[in-house]
């Protein structure tokens, strides 16, 4: 059956929608206001739906599919080159309807769990990058006062006692309380962190996926965790190298008259969870002491860059196979046995 495109900005009160009617062949380019969206398109036949995959867009899918459509979500980039004329909701709408129509890998559509762990995987990420915020913002004021300490959180817990009691001879009493506080309030944010994490260590008691690609080196609870959410359904990848590829781990190309370069790699994709597999792969490169041919062989030819990046590559094959034939993971190899 073909499916009616139908291209959606979403918005925040109205949305804009772009269509054209199969029976009059008429462009249909309207604003619907969001409490009337899913009535609309519960009185419609089933329908291919496209936007952009954006603040809300999963909620808005799982609503559309739940209704008997098909929905497309794509990222802004590739919307972005379909967009000829001035930035409206008109143009935008009709922008997404001209990308649905075009071959493309869509950004998976989430359950309400998937989502929620990476819910999870955000608040925690959020509480580091202000933990390190609020470090940097001790060690500079700290600084205005000829105070320098090394750079970690380490040296600064260790200096701190010490040079509170300098300051605190010469600077006002109201600083000196400030600074302890907020030097406190980073003990309340790992506490936080680590709460975080035992919740998603809980979580991944329940999935068994999760559980499965735990074995791979390199890859912990918060790698196998986020990889199993932000993939969807591991049907959606062909295979382990598109699901690489998806990510961002393979190099980008650039080309011309028929000569292909090939660069550093591409960094599309989900960048969060590139992060975590390239950090893996790094503690598989110097921590790692199983004897591995692969490895050695790969780390005489190349910087240890390119080797951390390529680890990380393949650490991502591994998981895209263990999952697609639930099979569990061996040392050299993935068994082609069912889990």
């Amino acid at each position: 059956m073909n499916l009616t495109p139908v291209g959606i900005d979403i918005a925040k009160r109205v949305f804009q929608i772009h269509f054209v009617d199969a029976a009059t062949g008429e462009v249909i380019n309207k604003p619907i206001k969001r409490a009337k969206l899913l009535e609309h398109f519960a009185n419609r036949a089933p329908c291919l739906i496209g936007m952009e995959a954006c603040g809300g867009s999963q909620h808005w899918a799982r609503q559309l599919v739940a209704l008997g459509h098909e929905v497309k979500l794509m990222p802004a980039e590739f919307v972005k080159a379909f967009n000829i004329r001035n930035k409206n909701d008109a143009a935008d709408a009709q922008a997404i309807w001209l990308a649905l129509q075009q071959p493309s890998k869509p950004v998976a559509v989430k359950t309400e769990a998937q989502q929620a762990i990476l819910a999870l995987h955000r608040l925690r990420q959020q509480l580091i990058k202000f933990r390190t915020m609020q470090i940097n913002c001790l060690r500079g004021l700290l600084t205005e006062y000829g105070e320098v300490t090394a750079r970690g959180r380490l040296a600064l817990d260790k200096a701190m006692p010490m040079i509170l009691a300098r300051v605190s001879e010469r600077l006002p009493l109201a600083l000196i309380d400030t600074l302890r506080e907020q030097w406190a309030a980073l003990s309340k944010i790992d506490d936080q962190v680590s709460t975080i994490e035992r919740r998603l260590q809980q979580a991944a008691i329940n999935d068994n996926g999760v559980k499965a690609i735990t074995a791979i080196p390199g890859v912990g609870t918060l790698t196998a965790t986020a990889a199993v959410a932000s993939m969807g359904d591991v049907r959606a990848f062909k295979s382990g190298r598109e699901f690489a590829a998806w990510i961002g781990l393979v190099p980008r190309q650039t080309g011309s008259g028929g000569k292909v370069v090939l660069g550093r790699i591409s960094r599309r994709g989900d960048a969060y969870l590139r992060t975590l597999l390239i950090h893996g792969a790094r503690s598989v490169l110097y921590r790692y002491k199983q004897p591995n041919p692969w490895l050695e062989q790969i780390k005489q030819r190349r910087p240890a860059n390119v080797v951390v990046v390529a680890i990380a590559n393949k650490i991502a094959r591994i998981i895209w196979a263990i999952l697609s034939h639930g099979c569990p993971y061996q040392q050299g190899h993935v068994s082609t046995r069912p889990a």
